[in-house]
Order: structure tokens, then sequence, then C-alpha cells
């Protein structure tokens, strides 16, 4: 079955989709992105994700071609045309196509940014990878300095995937100064003696809306929580530790650097903060 994509007011079959060469998404990576889960065809924390998609246009001096009110109307009717009841909507907006190559923005009075938009048909509720647990390898942080703006630049991100992939492993944590920043594609969390330790926000790592999700809905679980800068020596003597993201929600992490987390097998942590997130995030579905 042919998908049907929105691009730039428009709702085709993914064959017919164009984009100029021109485009700086192509061309500059000046561009940026969402990713919205879809549970019972319903929009997962559409809310955050929206939040987090104004800032990083302000961040870059963007300007959003449609209202939100819009955009969250595109999403509901993608989702409708290509009957996505689990999986994700994708959205990009780049600053536009010039009539040339250049370095400079072009004027937004006479460029308007592009804006697509498709969905992805994916198993999420039930995963296999949360039940068994990733293995991570450690590497060099080696992104630009503005790792809060979610921008379209991820050759960093799928650099370190395979890498993960090369040695048997199913994904990498980055490492700077000593300290882990955070996930290929997501955040990163330790647990020690019933404790969740995870970095702060600062430039240096992306603000998950599915962190922010997490770590409320940990508190009002009562759990313990600390937000500050860890090790992957700290790391590997956890009890256990995990990783969030849109898509993933939390995935238990049970070997970092080839040293087992407690016993080889997800956490209890982990896997009751999945729990509660599903059962959270599907009452504020939309």
């Amino acid at each position: 079955m042919t998908r049907t994509v929105y691009v730039n007011g428009e709702y085709l079959p993914e064959t017919e989709a164009k984009v100029s060469i021109f485009d700086r998404g192509f061309l500059m990576g000046d561009a940026v992105y969402e990713v919205t889960s879809v549970l019972d065809g319903k929009l997962i924390d559409f809310e955050g994700h929206k939040n987090r998609l104004e800032r990083s246009l302000k961040e870059l001096d963007m300007t959003a071609p449609v209202t939100m009110d819009e955009l969250l109307e595109i999403h509901r009717k993608l989702v409708e045309l290509n009957d996505i009841d689990e999986g994700g909507v994708y959205l990009q907006i780049s600053r536009g196509a010039d009539d040339d190559r250049a370095f400079e923005y072009p004027d937004p009075e006479k460029v308007k940014p592009t804006l697509v938009l498709f969905t992805q048909k994916k198993n999420l509720r039930n995963s296999a990878s949360a039940d068994k647990g990733y293995k991570v390898i450690s590497i060099e942080e080696m992104r630009w300095a503005r790792r809060d703006i979610k921008t379209v630049q991820l050759l960093g991100a799928s650099m370190a995937k395979m890498a993960a992939h090369k040695v048997g492993c199913d994904d990498a944590w980055f490492v700077e100064d000593g300290y882990v920043t955070e996930g290929s594609s997501n955040n990163a969390y330790i647990v020690k003696d019933g404790k969740i330790i995870t970095r702060q926000l600062s430039n240096k790592l992306l603000a998950g809306i599915t962190r922010a999700a997490v770590l409320r809905f940990a508190a009002e679980a009562q759990m313990q929580i600390e937000e500050r800068l860890f090790t992957i020596e700290e790391a590997q003597a956890a009890d256990e530790a995990f990783s969030t993201s849109a898509t993933a929600f939390v995935q238990p992490i049970v070997e970092i650097d080839g040293a087992a987390l407690g016993d080889g097998t997800p956490g209890p942590v982990a896997k009751r903060l999945r729990e509660i997130y599903l059962e959270e995030a599907m009452k504020l579905a939309v």
C-alpha cells in the first residue's frame, strides 16, 4: 500500500512527493524535526513535541509554515489516511529552497519554509527489545555543541549506531569530558540503590519529551531522582540502566561496554517505568 504523505500543503502518494534539490534541509541540514508516536490511533504527548518544535524553530530563527493547531490536524489526517493504529508521524521543517546554494539564510519574506510529514507503522507497545534489553557501547562525543536543538543533522547518531552494530551491540552512549551526555537517539539513565540518575539538561543533550514525562511520572510514584553527571564506569557499576525516546518509550539497558548490569536482564525500575509511562501517556493522547 502506498502511503499518503504531506508536502507543503498537499496530501500526495509518497511516489509523487518532491522537494527541491536547493532545499536547505538537503544541502545544509538546515532543518528541524519531531517524531510523535501513535498508539491506538492517537498521538502521544503531542503538546510536548509541539512545544519543543517551537523552541527549535526559535533557536534557529526559523518561522513555522503553519499554525500549531493546523499542524495537529495534519498529523491526525495522515494517521487516518494511512490507517495508523500503532507507529509514528515524522515531521520536518526546513528553511526552504532558494534559487541557488548559499551559506547565508535566504530572505524569509521571499523563501517559505518546507514542511514535510509522513507516517510509519511500527510495533511499539509489545517490544521484543524491551523484554530482552539493549547492549550499548560508549563512543566519544563528536557532534556539534547545540544538541538541545532537534535538527536533522544526524550523521553522528547514525555513525554511533553503526559502530554499535559492528560489534554486536544495539546502541551507543556518547561520552564527553569523561561523562555520558546521551544515547545516539535517546536520553540515558542509570539506577543505583533505587535512585534514578540522569544528566541535567543543557545544550549538550536534547530535552527529551519522553524524558520529561518519565521523570514526572517517576516523581509522582515517589521514586528518587537525581539529575547529575555520571561516567561509564559508574554506569557499569549501577544496578540497572535504561534510555527513553519517543518511539522506544523506556528501553532497558542490560550491558555497557561488555559489562553486564545486575543479572543481565531488564531491571525492575525500568520495567515499572515503562508500564507507568504507557498507562499515563494513553490518558493524555489526542
